[in-house]
């Protein structure tokens, strides 16, 4: 007699069962047996990018990250204070905290030791409730698996219990068991991996992107002993070019002041309004609040949000509460002390945080992140804690560094004028746009497609090369708006300044979006906004004035990839109708070098010799507003034109769409964020009032600088 089987409700013989699970004949031999399972770290194998985000330089550094996130987790549960990060020959790096070391003993489920559990399976780790971490970084536990998975070899070392206990693998597996190598006095973790080859596109990593990145760490973990050593050897850190601007080999970071210590580092290129920094460390709501604020003469805000040391790039609810008690402590100041009259309206949110450094770091035991980067914070406790405690202590602040006080009541107030008076000029901006139908005769040539998500507009240096490429154009998708000269420089000016600027105002109307408060990203009216300048010293600067315009006022835009800088060539090679283009003179030279052969092997064929001749240079007029420099090459009989361009109005309609324009042969850079903190000290630097630090930055870069046009 069969038997009956009570689950969920249901009630099935035994017999129906194994009716329901044996495969079916189904339409393209789909059935359950085409589901492929995928045990252990074969998974991150087959779909690295899934873990880590990508097998470039990025995914490659992320394998450090996770590491060290293990042992920045240790520190913050305070059972650390030392860390070292050493890049060790043959592309190996070695991570070592002094903390209690992974536990090796037989985990109780699996029957081997918890060392073998962390490092070989995914989603296992002190990190899912139980008291192995209150607090983390690392919120899924699959750090080290994953670094283990994607790398050829790794070896795990662990101090404890007054013994050392090791094991290796090799693509994530181990070669033996947990064993005992020895005694120690001393407690913690030492991994060491060396990336696999067969993942990651390179394997060559970036002196300078570790330590920037391990410095903000150090800065968010105080007191703790960050340790960094390059010992690669010298041919990898010849290949290595952020190493020539970082030269020591060994740099130690240590900061007891915190994220206090952070905004100063951050405001060191910058004038300061309140000498004295503001910060706080409070618990509430069972949340951990670090804040340091401070004013600087800047016009836009600088804000680093963080939980559990991840950086929130897209802030959240900590962020929300941040700015809510900042807006109401300053008013309620500012009214207290008649800064502002009873008939003055409230100073803003945009008044309160113009010119402001911040920094907010919170510790959070279940932090709820929005998306897989965990890029915005969810927590409603998170508000309500970061509110209380910057509430009362900012008004304490403030009470107790009167000097500090005004200056920073002056530049809010001060704001707050700038703010309307470019109210009344962004309105007669946009009603004079929208008469004109957001079109600007003689300037933007538009293209006919409504659609934004297929059309694109070009930003072109100068009339003549705005003429051709208008002529070149394809007119359905592609519009074209020439800029005259240098627009103004948006980090030394505010917004009313900048809709006086013609140039800038008419790219504002252009894009249809707005700007401030007003901005609407859903109104963009193109998907690919492409700046396309002369590739001398003219046209970067007018290049970098329109990133700091779009970094400071367009953050969105860059955050949604759609700013681009084309890359037209730098040169043209032509050998009768044949015309090759080279962005580079390594490029070129590799055509000439293939030029040489094709042509030189047809020359043996007919006469067994090859002439090979350079005719003096000539300066030859091409259609456009340019002298070109042609340097004329004789191969196999044949002359060789080699034209340098110096800039677009150089080419023709045809020559620019075919080396520039054209979707299909085109090549062009997306312009991204990967880290704001450096992002946002370069333009401060570059673009800034400050001339002794841009000083210092020329001085500095100045030898890695090519095809540097005087």
């Amino acid at each position: 007699m069969p038997t009956r089987k009570v689950e969920k409700g249901r009630i099935e013989t035994e017999a129906a069962k194994q009716k329901a699970t044996k495969p079916e004949k189904t339409k393209g031999g789909y059935s359950a047996e085409s589901i492929t399972v995928l045990e252990g770290l074969e998974a991150v194998r087959r779909r690295p990018g899934m873990y880590i985000g990508s097998t470039g330089p990025v995914g490659l550094h992320h394998l450090i990250w996770e590491v060290v996130d293990n042992a920045i987790d240790e520190a913050m549960a305070g059972f650390a204070n030392k860390i070292r990060v050493t890049l060790l020959p043959d592309h190996t790096v070695e991570v070592y905290d002094n903390g209690r070391g992974i536990p090796v003993d037989i985990h109780p489920q699996k029957k081997v030791s918890a060392l073998e559990v962390v490092m070989t399976i995914l989603h296992a780790g002190g990190k899912f409730g139980g008291e192995g971490y209150k607090i983390s970084g690392g919120l899924h536990g699959v750090g080290v698996s994953v670094v283990n998975a994607l790398s050829i070899y790794t070896k795990a070392e662990v101090h404890r219990d007054g013994k050392i206990w090791m094991q290796e693998y090799k693509i994530g597996v181990p070669q033996k068991k947990v064993r005992e190598v020895g005694k120690t006095k001393d407690t913690g973790t030492i991994i060491t991996f060396k990336p696999d080859n067969t993942i990651f596109e390179t394997l060559d990593f970036e002196w300078k992107t570790i330590v920037d990145h391990l410095r903000q760490h150090t800065y968010l973990t105080k007191k703790v002993h960050m340790i960094i050593s390059d010992q690669r050897s010298p041919e990898e850190k010849a290949k290595d070019k952020t190493s020539l601007n970082f030269p020591n080999p060994t740099y130690q970071f240590y900061f007891e002041g915190g994220v206090a210590s952070y905004v100063r580092f951050l405001n060191q290129n910058n004038e300061v309004k309140n000498e004295n920094i503001f910060y706080v460390e409070k618990e509430a709501e069972k949340v951990g609040v670090e804040i340091a604020l401070q004013y600087t003469n800047d016009f836009s805000e600088s804000l680093y949000a963080f939980t559990n040391n991840i950086y929130n790039a897209d802030g959240g609810t900590h962020v929300a509460g941040f700015r809510t008690a900042l807006t109401r402590s300053i008013n309620t100041y500012a009214r207290n002390k008649t800064f502002l009259k009873e008939k003055d309206p409230n100073l803003s949110g945009e008044d309160v945080r113009e010119g402001l450094t911040t920094v907010i770091s919170i510790k959070i035991r279940e932090p709820q992140f929005e998306g897989q980067t965990k890029g915005k914070l969810g927590n409603t406790e998170a508000k309500t804690a970061v509110e209380m405690v910057l509430g009362d202590a900012f008004l304490v602040f403030l009470e107790e560094h009167p000097k500090d006080a005004e200056n920073i009541i002056g530049k809010c107030v001060l704001s707050a004028k700038a703010r309307a008076a470019a109210k009344i000029a962004r309105d007669t901006i946009l009603r004079k746009g929208a008469l004109e139908g957001f079109t600007l005769p003689g300037k933007l040539a538009d293209c006919s497609s409504r659609h934004a998500e297929e059309s694109e507009l070009f930003i072109v240096e100068g009339d003549s090369a705005g003429g051709s490429a208008k002529q070149g154009r394809d007119r359905e998708h592609q519009a074209i708006l020439p800029l005259r000269g240098k627009v103004l420089n948006v980090e030394r000016a505010r917004l009313d300044k900048i809709l006086a600027n013609n140039e800038l105002k008419s790219l504002i109307i252009a894009m249809g979006t707005n700007i401030g408060e007003q901005f609407d990203i859903s109104k963009l009216r193109y998907h690919r906004i492409i700046i396309m300048t002369d590739a001398d010293v003219d046209g970067a600067h007018i290049r970098t004035l329109l990133l700091t315009f779009f970094y400071r006022y367009y953050p969105d835009l860059i955050k949604g990839s759609h700013i681009y800088i084309a890359q037209p060539p730098l040169y043209s090679v032509k050998v009768g109708k044949e015309m090759h283009y080279a962005y580079d003179a390594e490029e070129r030279d590799k055509i000439i070098e293939r030029l040489k052969k094709e042509k030189g092997d047809r020359a043996d064929k007919k006469s067994k010799k090859t002439e090979e001749t350079t005719l003096p240079t000539e300066t030859i007029t091409e259609e456009g507003d340019g002298q070109a420099e042609t340097e004329a090459i004789i191969i196999g009989g044949m002359k060789v034109n080699v034209q340098r361009y110096k800039g677009l109005g150089e080419m023709n309609p045809e020559q620019l769409w075919e080396t520039t324009m054209n979707p299909e042969g085109r090549v062009m850079k997306i312009v991204t964020v990967e880290d704001a903190e450096l992002a946002n000290e370069t333009f401060e630097i570059l673009m800034g009032d400050e001339v002794e630090p841009r000083k210092k930055f020329i001085q500095t870069y100045a030898k890695s600088v090519q095809n540097l046009d005087i």
